[in-house]
Parts: C-alpha cells; sequence; structure tokens
C-alpha cells in the first residue's frame, strides 16, 4: 500500500502490540482491559490536561468503567520532583497501570511512574549504563499504555525515558526493557490540534533520530533500513502536515516516522543529541527545535564517516548532490519551517560552553556517533551552532 494515500486501520505487532488508525482512541478501555489495567492513571502534561483531546480520553475511560483519573504535574523537561509526585498521586489513587498521554514529556514520565511506583531505589540508580536495569524488581513494573499525541519523539515504542536531573540540569536515561508500552493507540486525529511550530519541532525530531541512526556505526541492518525509510516519510509529509493541519494522510506518516525513528536508535543516536540534551536541560529549550538547529554542524563534523553512506540515501529520498546535497536540504527543509539557524536565538549563551562540553560528554548519546567526540570538537560544535 502506498503511503500516499489514507493509511488503512491497521494492528501491528512490531516492536510492541501498536492500534494505528484515525479514530482508535474510542478503544482505550480495550486497550487497557488487553493490559491487564482496571483503574489506570492518565498521565500527561500541564498543557494538554485541559484540552478537549485529554477530557474526550478520559470521557472514554469512564465510560468504560476505569475512571478518569488524570496526574498533569509534567514539566516540558520532566524532572524527579514530577515523578514522585506522580508516583504518589498513582499509589494513593491504588491504580494498576499508567496511560501515559501527550508527547516526549508526558510519555516518558508516564512510563516512569509506571516503573518508579514498584521500586525501592532512588530512579537514578537505572540509568541507561552497563546492566544497571537488572537492579529493578521487574514484577513490580506496571503495565503502560502508550498514546502519542504528537509526531517526534516516539517514545511510544521505547524502552526508555529521558528524566531531567532538577539538582545537577543533566539529562539522564532510564531503561528497562518492561518501560515498553504493553499496547500503543496511534490515532493521527489526535495530532491535528497541534501547532504549527510543535507540528515541525517534533516532526524535525523524528527526523534527527532517523538520521542518527542511519549514520551511526554501530552494525544493525534492521535498523538501517527502518531509519532510511523514516526519513523518507518526514521529507514527504511534514511539509504537508505544518502547511495543512487537520491533513489526516500526512499526520499517519508522521506518526510512523516517529515510530520508526525511535525504533531505528537502538543503532545508536550521535552528536545532535548530545549537544541537544545538556542544551534543553539547562536551557530549556524545545528538543525536536534544538536538534534541527545542531544537525547542520554535526553532519559537516561527521562529513569524512558518513559522505558513501548519505551518496547512496539520496536519491531514494529524492535529492540530488549525493551527501552535500543531502546536508544543502537539511538547511532549507529547517528554513521552510522558520527554525532558527543558531541556538543563541533560543536563548542559548556562550558562557557556559565549557560546562555544556562536559555534560555532552557524559551523555551516552557520544557513542553512536560516527567521529570521536572529545573536549575540543565539541568545543567547536558548541561554538558554531550558539
Amino acid at each position: 500500500m502506498s503511503d500516499k494515500h489514507a493509511p488503512a486501520t491497521a494492528n501491528w505487532s512490531y516492536p510492541t502490540a501498536i492500534r494505528f488508525g484515525a479514530g482508535r482512541i474510542a478503544e482505550i478501555a480495550d486497550a487497557c482491559a488487553a493490559a491487564g489495567i482496571s483503574r489506570p492513571l492518565l498521565v500527561t502534561d500541564k498543557g494538554l490536561a485541559g484540552l478537549p483531546i485529554t477530557q474526550r480520553t478520559r470521557d472514554l475511560m469512564a465510560a468504560g468503567g476505569l475512571g478518569d483519573a488524570l496526574f498533569a504535574d509534567v514539566d516540558p523537561n520532566p524532572n524527579e520532583i514530577n515523578l514522585a509526585s506522580g508516583v504518589d498521586a498513582y499509589l494513593a489513587g491504588g491504580h494498576d497501570g499508567v496511560i501515559a498521554f501527550g508527547g516526549g514529556s508526558g510519555l516518558d514520565l508516564g512510563k516512569m511512574v509506571a516503573f518508579m511506583a514498584g521500586q525501592t531505589r532512588p530512579v537514578w540508580d537505572f540509568e541507561d549504563i552497563g546492566d544497571w536495569w537488572t537492579r529493578a524488581d521487574a514484577s513490580a513494573i506496571a503495565p503502560i499504555i502508550a498514546v502519542p499525541t504528537t509526531a517526534g519523539t516516539g517514545s511510544e515504542v521505547g524502552r526508555a525515558s529521558v528524566i531531567t536531573n532538577s539538582v545537577s540540569h543533566v539529562k539522564k536515561i532510564i531503561f528497562h526493557p518492561k518501560v515498553l508500552p504493553t499496547v500503543v493507540i496511534c490515532d493521527p486525529e489526535l495530532t491535528v490540534g497541534m501547532p504549527d511550530f510543535i507540528t515541525a519541532g517534533t516532526g524535525l525530531d523524528a527526523f534527527a533520530h532517523c538520521v542518527e541512526a542511519y549514520s551511526s556505526p554501530h552494525y544493525h541492518p534492521m535498523s538501517q533500513g527502518i531509519a532510511l525509510e523514516g526519513m523518507r516519510l518526514v521529507i514527504e509529509n511534514l511539509p504537508r502536515a505544518y502547511r495543512a493541519g487537520d491533513d489526516l494522510v500526512a499526520r499517519a506518516n508522521m506518526m510512523s516516522a516517529a515510530m520508526m525513528g525511535a525504533t531505528a536508535f537502538q543503532k545508536g543516536l550521535g552528536a545532535i543529541h548530545a549537544l541537544s540534551h545538556p542544551v534543553g536541560a539547562v536551557y530549556n529549550t524545545h528538543h525536536g527545535t534544538t536538534n534541527a538547529v545542531c544537525m547542520p554542524a554535526v553532519l559537516a563534523l561527521n562529513a569524512a564517516e558518513i559522505r558513501a553512506r548519505f551518496d547512496t540515501a539520496a536519491p531514494y529520498l529524492g535529492i540530488e548532490g549525493g551527501f552535500d546535497g543531502f546536508c544543502d536540504f537539511v538547511q532549507r527543509f529547517n528554513d521552510s519551517f522558520a527554525i532558527p539557524r543558531r541556538l543563541g536565538d533560543m536563548g542559548v549563551g556562550n558562557d557556559r560552553i565549557e560546562e555544556l562540553v562536559e555534560m555532552a560528554l557524559a551523555d551516552p548519546s557520544c557513542g553512536g556517533n560516527p567521529v570521536p567526540l572529545s573536549s575540543n570538537n565539541l568545543q567547536e560544535l558548541f561554538s558554531a551552532v550558539i
């Protein structure tokens, strides 16, 4: 089936059970039953809490005999304070599962509430380092239903969440295989009301995931293929979703691209995310937009290592000129969505570059960059993008 036509309703079992199609939020009660949840806590962010899509979901929960419990004390870059409050609400309400609802912040925190509600160790003990995830009591992890309302992060099919340490302002990736949601409802109708700048920023986040996974030197042919097709879907559909927010075909294809990016980056992320994680933690910038600003400079850094593979990819993506043509396209693509060319335009200053470099070096995304990252080249990168 061509993606140029409205995607049909579909049920996918990769990488988890996914109910894909317009209007499928109506199946929320059935999805909870499939996951063994009878008393869910819906976790979302402050901005979504009062919107009609959230109220409709709560109404569907109540009509299905699930109650309509809501926790929405979630910041744009969620931290351990939000997490503790969410766990308290979960335990106080006697819940037995979580509906993680929203963009990256709501999805990430919802997953962590389900994860941490039954643990006795602090969340930082489960950072994505080595086998730290084995410290968790896997039997105490509650089931999760994920309902994305943006098309970017792909957290709905991820086995980790990003949580910001409110003291150190460092973003930490918390990982456990059972954090992968049991059921995902991907309903493109839920994304129709996104403002155009959020459509752009989240869509470019999905693009960054695919570009970095495709660039990563690690061996993972399945992820490589998914990343390439994900790039194509973004290139062809993000402009349509940006121009016409009610284009359900474009919205659906962007939701697919977001899931593909998050599935593909098992292969690795790189310097784009190593830069954007500390910038987002310190300056509270929008993650996807930050990624987009950083991408041209990172492509230039990695040119010698990734030129050949993008020379091969460019014709498939409809881009002339191989790798150089791809780099030119990326800047034009950003410009078409009014993305700033420098982080300085987003309030990021030069005064904390040394701190940002140190944080970037500690970020696990460094390991997937084709060119080894050092204090010197990261200093140059931050100077270039700020």
